[in-house]
C-alpha cells in the first residue's frame, strides 16, 4: 500500500495501556501515512489506568512508530490531556523534532489554528477528579464487555454494537455535554481570534462551523481510537475526518518493522542525533 502524503495529522484519546485501545488498527493507519506534522492531542498513554501487567506488544509498537516518525524528520507535537496529565510537569520539553506542550498554535495559510486536548472545559475534571477517574475505569470495563459481546456477535454473523455510543446518543445529558463542550471551545476561540479550534477529550469526531454573535470559527475534534477510530487530516487546504475501515487494509499488508525500541531510546544515539532543549 502506498503511503498518503499529508500536511498535518491529529490523533487523540488513544488510551494506550487500556483494554479498549485499538492499537493494532492505529498502527496500520500510521503505517499508511506520510505526514509533515503529527499532533498527538492528549490521552495517548492512559497513565490513570496504567498497569505493568497490561501493556501489549501492539501498544508498544505504536510508541515505536511515533519515535520512528521523529527520527525520520516528522515534526511531532505531544499535547497533554487529563489521562496523561503527569506529563504536564515536563511541558515545553523539546528534543529534535519532538515537543511536549499543553497547547499549540499553528499558522495555516494565514489562518490561526489552536490545538489543545479540551479537558479544561470538563467541570468534572476541575472539581471532582476522583469521580472522573472512577468513570474512566467504568468506561474501560464497559468497552471490555462490549468487545466480548461483539466477538460473539461476529461469530453469529451479526453486526457489531457499541454500548457507549448508544448511551451517548440516547442520554440527553450526554448529548447536552457534547454540545456545551463544542460551544464553549468555539466561543473561546472566537474571543481569541482563531480561525480553527482543534480538540479531543469527548471521543466524538466532528468538523463544523460554529457561529455566535461575536463571530464564527471552524471547530474540529479528532475523536478517539477506542471506539470511533478516527483522526483529523489536513492536506494543506482542507480538513477531513479519517474513519478507519478494515477493508482498506489487506491482511497481507502487515505493518513494517520499526527500529528496536531499546535502540531508539539509547541516550547516546539520541544525543548525537538531536540537540536537546528545555525552555
Amino acid at each position: 500500500m502506498s503511503k498518503r502524503d499529508l500536511d498535518i495529522v491529529v490523533i487523540s484519546d488513544v488510551h494506550l495501556g487500556t483494554y479498549g485501545c485499538h492499537a493494532k488498527e492505529l498502527l496500520k493507519y500510521l503505517e499508511s501515512i506520510n505526514p509533515k506534522i503529527l499532533i498527538l492531542n492528549g490521552d495517548i498513554v492512559d497513565i490513570w489506568q496504567f498497569s505493568k501487567s497490561y501493556f501489549p506488544e501492539d501498544h508498544l509498537k505504536v510508541i515505536r512508530k511515533v519515535l520512528k516518525f521523529v527520527t525520520d524528520g516528522v515534526q511531532v507535537y505531544y499535547l497533554t490531556g487529563n489521562h496523561d496529565e503527569l506529563l504536564r510537569k515536563f511541558v515545553d520539553f523539546k528534543m529534535g523534532n519532538f515537543q511536549l506542550a499543553n497547547k499549540l498554535v499553528l499558522n495555516l495559510n494565514g489562518k490561526k489554528a489552536w490545538f489543545f486536548h479540551g479537558d479544561v472545559f470538563d467541570v468534572t475534571m476541575q472539581h471532582s477528579k476522583w469521580l472522573a477517574k472512577l468513570g474512566a475505569i467504568g468506561y474501560d470495563t464497559l468497552i471490555m464487555i462490549n468487545n466480548i459481546t461483539n466477538w460473539m456477535l461476529e461469530k453469529m454473523g451479526k453486526k457489531k454494537y457499541s454500548f457507549s455510543q448508544k448511551i451517548k446518543a440516547s442520554v440527553k445529558e450526554a448529548v447536552k455535554f457534547i454540545n456545551q463542550f463544542e460551544q464553549t471551545a468555539a466561543e473561546l476561540a472566537i474571543e481569541k481570534g482563531y480561525y480553527y479550534v482543534v480538540c479531543g477529550h469527548i471521543h466524538h469526531s466532528e468538523i463544523s462551523n460554529i457561529t455566535t454573535d461575536k463571530g464564527s470559527v471552524v471547530y474540529l475534534n479528532s475523536g478517539d481510537w477506542v471506539e470511533s477510530l478516527t483522526a483529523l487530516e489536513y492536506d494543506g487546504k482542507n480538513w477531513e475526518v479519517y474513519k478507519y475501515n478494515p477493508a482498506t487494509y489487506l491482511k497481507e499488508d502487515e505493518p513494517e518493522e520499526t527500529e528496536d525500541l531499546a535502540q531508539l531510546l539509547n541516550i547516546n544515539d539520541l544525543l548525537e542525533k538531536f540537540k536537546i532543549e528545555v525552555s
